[in-house]
């Protein structure tokens, strides 16, 4: 068997009462192991629940092929009484069972890969909705069960969402970034370095920014914002889950969407979207000349990707006008410091 691979990830993480996964910490993930960490892997059960002593052979494993902080982490994982499991990817194919599906998701949120960087194709099936809660995760159908065990010792079982993905900062904290309301980044973000997310930003799994950049608005599903852009106030971006279709939306660098405004079309660098006005593929929009002049009336999406355009609507008339935007939106650089 090749030793080629293409992930890694040795973690610990939830069971539901039948022994299924409900999610996986992944500390450490690896992109493209080395030859001697897919060796030392080969006598462990890939994706069973891991013993202690399976645990402790993987280590020593581990430790005789270099590999000294997976084989450090394989010692604490035998010290936990939480379920330990290991994922080797051979190839980047789609992610058939949870601890393949988190590993993909948590290889995005380390910055190993980018959106739409790895095969995520069915991963919605594959996930369960779990309870995500003061208690950590719980299967939907245990947590009555849990709720009143929680009441009987005096307490209060706090259950913060009910959803497939779990917040990114539970796994993972990116270096140099801001995220004014945690819930709002899901488990599968990419953020650059740099990136300010706003209490009212959102940005989903499979989509991010490169940093550095003001996101006050929604990056959906698949989205991608390119360095220098800024998001405003309760913006939206269409993406592949909320009707932008097989269209890959992305807002290129510099650019700004005003508040309340909106894009279905992918952005090219250094353009503007009016404030309130959301430009969708089929937005029949009329084309300027330098000297503001009527030219063409075109569908949006026959401007996708252009760069150095401002979307605007005109004020007497109501039409979604088009000009060339040549003066590149410049972000507050002490908005954008972290310290």
């Amino acid at each position: 068997m090749s030793n080629s691979a293409y992930a890694f990830g040795l973690g610990l993480g939830t069971h539901n009462s039948q022994g299924d996964w409900l999610e996986v910490f992944f500390p450490n993930p690896v992109l493209a192991p080395s030859a001697e960490l897919v060796a030392a892997i080969g006598e462990i059960d890939n994706q069973a629940t891991l013993s202690r002593e399976q645990l402790n052979v993987l280590e020593k494993a581990l430790a005789a092929a270099g590999e000294t902080l997976q084989a450090q982490l394989a010692a604490q994982l035998a010290t936990s009484q939480a379920p330990a499991v290991a994922v080797l990817l051979r190839e980047d194919s789609a992610p058939a069972s949870v601890p393949e599906g988190y590993l993909k998701l948590q290889l995005i949120s380390h910055r190993l890969v980018k959106p739409h960087g790895t095969n995520l194709q069915g991963l919605f099936g594959v996930l369960p909705n779990v309870a995500w809660t003061s208690e950590g995760a719980i299967a939907i159908d245990e947590l009555p069960a849990r709720q009143l065990a929680a009441r009987l010792r005096g307490e209060t079982l706090e259950v913060s969402s009910v959803d497939k993905f779990p917040k990114m900062t539970n796994y993972v904290v990116p270096t140099g970034v801001r995220i004014a309301h945690t819930a709002r980044v899901r488990l599968g973000a990419y953020l650059g370095e740099g990136t300010t997310v706003m209490h009212e930003g959102f940005v989903n799994f499979n989509a991010g920014t490169d940093g550095p950049g003001m996101i006050e608005g929604r990056i959906s599903a698949g989205v991608t914002v390119g360095s220098g852009s800024d998001l405003g106030g309760g913006c939206s971006t269409m993406g592949t889950l909320s009707g932008g279709g097989n269209i890959v939306i992305a807002v290129g660098k510099e650019c700004l969407i005003g508040a309340n405004a909106g894009i279905g079309i992918p952005l090219g660098d250094r353009c503007t979207v009016e404030a309130g006005l959301f430009v969708t593929a089929g937005t029949r929009v009329t084309v300027l000349d330098n000297e503001g002049q009527p030219q063409e009336t075109v569908k949006a999406r026959d401007l996708a990707g252009k760069s150095d355009l401002l979307f605007r609507r005109n004020s007497s008339s109501g039409a979604v006008e088009c000009l060339t935007n040549r003066s590149a939106i410049e972000l507050n650089n002490e908005l954008h410091a972290h310290n």
